[in-house]
């Protein structure tokens, strides 16, 4: 039963994309393909259905090739790679081959879709992990793609016949879940903000409202039965809250929303050092546009996650290689394989564990797998030739796993022909926090990576809805450790960065240099952000 708000209401969610808008609302209904067609198929019907299936799979994989080029050009290469996923699942050989054999078991192409896929969506996430949920989100996708252009069928809003509304512009758009290819079609200047009942921050749809700056809360029930079509609302992705029907005092706050022209992007400013954030080597051109002082965080795994496959050590050299000869001398922080937890991958070896998130993850994992460090560690030095390189140890939990890691990579790459190499922790781990001084007095350089130190030191799961709200780093006890880290690393002389969304908030920027902090590293796109509010005038903060 659908009841309609007229008064002003409030909602919490999870913030997954920042920023405030304040507009009228659209609802956007998925296609349902609960009634999909289900009949069965013998004969001449058999090659019909399969070259149904055929037609609709090169068609699917057509339109995902341009996607993939079109957001690779509007927004970056890493955020291209949700769309080269689902191309790959399409290339899966073993997958066609199940849609054809329910095919000729009498299925038609529909039904072969349906039930392949949800086999396949099942398996994934019975394996319970964040990273297979999002394979299986991968999958559900592909799948509905294939089934709206057997059915065709597309998403349509409910208020379509009015004008604004026939794509959303200067909108908020209010669906069940926002799909990654439909945040994009909409149009990246007309949106205003999204509104889901499901999607976590680490969803596609929610990583790519994020590069196209669209502020974006999820996880509210039901909602979409609960607003109508032209309701005035306030989206804010900084706190998780929506607004429905909100009173003159609200809106005053919030003020107009509608987006402005692109910015030129800000010259560098003395008091903060800011450095960008990448996955892939391709992302190196979007750095440079964005003149970010170097790369503070190269999360090397992604590279592994975009081929599907293990990397050797020509291959990592050589991309390593690639960004250092761009970056020309900045300098750029390579984080050694971060794997395990929320990131564990069919491409690597992982044992069951009943809570991953307290397993083998990170340094710990590569002690585990040495073969992989010493492969990575060898690529790392043969890069070196061409600049300094800085290796980050992610989630080091104390002194003596960052020296028998540190060990190890310096064994592995003993006589080889190499540059200048340096050496630094990740503060993620409270433990650490308390080593703190013995660490900085051993290392090079240090970061902190604030979302997981957040998660660890509240003990929460920064993707479920049903904690998130502990999930601060407003709290007074979480700067008191900032505050301890920033003073353990000026008395070592040791340098001391931040990567994570506190440094990409503007929000927290003039707190972080009121610390002491005098580097950051954030998403490319954001870096005009960051940097504005490190030069701003105490009038301009106002």
């Amino acid at each position: 039963m659908t009841v309609t708000l007229i008064d002003e209401t409030h909602f919490k969610g999870l913030p997954i994309s920042p920023g405030v808008a304040l507009a009228r609302t659209c609802l956007l209904r998925q296609a349902n393909h609960e009634d999909v067609p289900d009949y069965r198929v013998a004969g001449e019907g058999v090659e019909q259905e399969r070259s149904r299936l055929t037609e609709a799979i090169a068609a699917v994989g057509e339109h995902l090739e341009g996607l993939k080029a079109t957001v690779a050009e509007r927004v970056g290469q890493a955020e291209a790679e949700i769309f080269g996923v689902q191309r790959m699942i399409l290339r899966d050989p073993a997958l066609d081959g199940r849609l054809l054999e329910a095919i000729d078991d009498g299925y038609n192409a529909e039904s072969a879709v349906l039930r392949t896929f949800e086999q396949y969506e099942a398996r994934l996430r019975e394996l319970d992990s964040h990273y297979h949920a999002e394979r299986a989100s991968d999958l559900g996708e592909v799948k509905r793609r294939l089934l709206d252009h057997l059915c065709d069928t597309k998403p349509r809003f409910q208020c379509g016949h009015i004008p604004e509304c026939q794509r959303g512009r200067q909108r908020i758009i209010i669906t069940e879940e926002l799909t990654p290819a439909l945040a994009l079609e909409l149009g990246t200047g007309e949106i205003l903000g999204i509104v889901t009942e499901r999607g976590g921050p680490t969803s596609h749809a929610a990583i790519l409202a994020r590069a196209l700056g669209i502020p974006a809360v999820s996880g509210i029930p039901h909602i979409h039965d609960l607003v109508a079509c032209g309701t005035e609302t306030i989206v804010d992705g900084d706190t998780g809250e929506v607004t429905v029907w909100p009173s003159d005092v609200a809106v005053a706050r919030v003020g107009p929303t509608v987006p402005a022209e692109p910015l030129a992007v800000p010259e560098p400013v003395e008091s903060l050092a800011v450095m960008a954030n990448i996955n892939l080597a391709a992302e190196v051109k979007t750095v440079r546009r964005m003149k970010a002082e170097g790369i503070g965080l190269y999360r090397t795994e992604m590279e592994f996650f975009a081929a599907g496959r293990l990397l050797d050590e020509d291959e990592q050299a050589d991309r390593y290689a690639r960004v250092l000869k761009a970056m020309d001398s900045q300098p750029v922080y390579f984080r050694l394989l971060d794997l395990g937890g929320d990131k564990p991958s069919p491409l690597f070896e992982f044992p069951a564990e009943e809570n991953p998130s307290l397993g083998l993850r990170g340094t710990r994992y590569l002690l585990s797998r040495p073969d992989l460090l010493r492969t990575q560690a060898r690529a790392l030095a043969r890069a070196s030739r061409h600049a300094t390189v800085h290796v980050m140890y992610p989630m080091v939990v104390g002194v003596d796993q960052f020296r028998r890691a540190r060990r190890l990579f310096l064994e592995a790459t003993a006589g080889l022909r190499k540059g200048d190499i340096r050496h630094g922790p990740m503060f993620e781990v409270p433990a650490a926090v308390f080593e703190a001084p013995e660490l900085l007095a051993e290392a090079d350089f240090a970061s902190i990576g604030s979302n997981d130190l957040v998660q660890y030191l509240f003990a929460v799961d920064r993707n479920n809805e049903n904690v998130a709200h502990d999930y601060s780093p407003d709290r007074p006890v979480f700067w008191r450790v900032l505050g301890d880290l920033v003073r353990a690393a000026r008395e070592a002389g040791c340098p001391l960065s931040i990567c994570g969304e506190l440094a990409s908030e503007p929000a927290y920027t003039r707190r972080l240099l009121a610390l002491g902090v005098r580097t950051v590293s954030v998403s490319p796109r954001l870096i005009p952000g960051v940097r504005l509010a490190a030069g701003a005038t105490p009038e301009q903060r106002r």
